[in-house]
């Protein structure tokens, strides 16, 4: 599993669903479900990795109405997360666009769903849960690089 081949299961999202995750999200978790443990493990480090990189104040500050302000005001750290799938959910272009350009953070618009992809092939094709901890760490405020005000 390289970078080409997560895009490629990120292209198979069938967005003529939307409003529906796991019909959006089926022929990608099918596919990856059948691609080795290791191919799946590695997917869930690729999409770790992207949304760290997305981890930073300036991404933070243009998601809309729950857009970071401060320290001392009020920021949601999962509705923050979730914005950052819906990059990645975008599809390369769109995310590269977004990690060059802050400013097109999608507004007021999340995608949770897309976290539980690997977990979700894991457990079709093993029938047993997903343990695994990415090397990146996803959480907001996690690339504290990108936190320096």
């Amino acid at each position: 599993m390289d970078e080409n081949e997560f895009w490629n299961i990120i292209s198979m999202f069938n967005w003529k669903y939307e409003g529906d995750e796991d019909k959006v999200l089926n022929s990608a978790i099918n596919y990856l479900s059948e691609k080795s443990n290791e191919d799946i493990y590695r997917f869930h480090d690729i999409l770790s990795r992207l949304l760290y990189d997305l981890d930073g104040i300036e991404y933070a500050q243009n998601i809309g109405t729950y857009s970071y302000k401060n320290k001392n005001s009020y920021f949601s750290v999962d509705w923050f997360l979730y914005t950052r799938c819906v990059v990645v959910a975008n599809g390369r272009d769109y995310y590269y666009n977004v990690i060059n350009n802050p400013k097109e953070m999608p507004k007021d618009i999340e995608f949770e769903a897309l976290l539980y992809i690997a977990h979700e092939a894991y457990e079709k094709k093993n029938n047993n849960e997903f343990d695994y901890i990415s090397e990146y760490n996803f959480e907001t405020f996690s690339n504290k690089g990108k936190w320096v005000q």
